[in-house]
């Protein structure tokens, strides 16, 4: 298979779609692999080193999106990216496509094969190729609340562990999941007090467990999330329901409320966000503004700001289903891999996602009925 590797153009996206390693993988395997010449250098990928793995360097997008029969990619197309799309294109990316009714429409009138990396979900419930980001975004998300509270930045200038003799901050982490236990560690671990709400008792126990009592846990209803948000210096937005807009948990009156100069995060933004007070999403050329006197960042593509990682992290994740789909042709694989099912978004016209064809007001179909 022909896969083709197009240079990042969201701002400031400084990730890539694969590292020099997962070109040799590919490589060795028998396919062909073209880059988009730059496309690593923001991760610390030289072209050179992409080339002595084996992949061919392209000089413009347009040449690696015509070259691949599979793009691999890590944020969602642009619409300065819409016109390469064709029919029988497989494309894999975060999509995120329930706030995305332009791009969804293009994918499906171009008949596009899109797989979203967020949906691909095992039998367990887990989200493989999401998680890494997930980390990285929920311990990003407490450095940038720390920063957005001191007073240069707009916030109320309050260290987030205190200091002897002083109170420490009050985080508020709506969400329990993997952005929101990564949170926690980096709160607690900065001296915080940590408020953790979620709606699974069960996960409540366990967070409870692993944490030894140290994260506060609440029920995540409105009346508890109005107690915590109330109190809180820095809200966490890190709700998840995969696949489907996340629901506006935390109300315009619950901001209302907070002090001035507190910060809201909400890692959820990608997905439609869930504070309701968070009407557009922000970039980290101006990740924050200002409304009810709190400081508010929603940037999507938040694990940008630390590509090296987070490509190296992703790209472990990601490669090896790339491999599969490439050896065996993604309706094969799909098949065979459950998890790759799931994964598809849009298929020849159609919407085989349900939250997505809900969000949207599409209707839905089966993968399988389409095989």
């Amino acid at each position: 298979m022909r896969v083709g590797i197009p240079k990042e153009i969201k701002n400031n996206e400084n990730r890539v779609g694969i590292t020099p390693a997962g070109v040799k993988t590919l490589v060795n395997a028998g396919h062909e692999v073209a880059v988009e010449k730059s496309a690593g250098l923001g991760s610390g990928f030289s072209d050179e080193e992409y080339r002595t793995h084996g992949a061919v360097i392209m000089d413009h997008a347009a040449e690696v999106w015509n070259f691949a029969e599979m793009i691999m990619k890590v944020k969602e197309p642009l619409p300065e990216e819409f016109s390469f799309f064709r029919e029988g294109l497989i494309l894999f990316t975060y999509l995120h496509l329930a706030p995305e009714p332009e791009l969804t429409k293009t994918l499906l009138t171009q008949k596009v094969r899109a797989v979203a990396y967020e949906t691909v979900q095992l039998n367990d419930g887990s989200l493989p190729l999401l998680t890494p980001m997930s980390e990285v975004a929920g311990r990003m998300a407490v450095q940038i609340g720390a920063q957005f509270l001191e007073k240069p930045y707009g916030g109320k200038g309050v260290l987030l562990g205190g200091v002897p003799g002083v109170q420490q901050a009050e985080v508020a982490i709506i969400g329990g999941g993997v952005v929101g236990t990564n949170a926690a560690k980096v709160a607690l671990g900065m001296g915080a007090h940590v408020t953790l709400l979620d709606l699974n008792a069960n996960r409540l126990r366990y967070l409870d467990d692993i944490f030894e009592g140290k994260v506060a846990t609440l029920m995540s209803d409105s009346y508890h999330i109005e107690q915590a948000v109330a109190k809180a210096d820095l809200v966490i937005g890190a709700v998840l329901i995969p696949g489907s807009r996340a629901p506006k948990l935390v109300k315009d009156y619950m901001v209302r409320q907070m002090s001035e100069g507190s910060v809201i995060v909400d890692v959820a933004i990608d997905q439609g966000g869930s504070i309701e007070t968070i009407d557009r999403v922000t970039t980290h050329a101006d990740p924050t503004y200002v409304k009810h006197g709190v400081v508010h960042y929603a940037v999507a593509n938040m694990p940008g700001a630390v590509a090296r990682t987070s490509t190296l992290a992703l790209t472990n994740v990601t490669t090896p289903y790339a491999l599969k789909i490439a050896n065996q042709g993604l309706e094969a694989c799909a098949k065979l891999l459950p998890e790759v099912a799931k994964g598809i978004n849009v298929y020849d016209g159609h919407i085989t996602n349900a939250g997505v064809a809900d969000s949207l007001g599409y209707s839905y179909t089966k993968i399988e009925e389409l095989f």
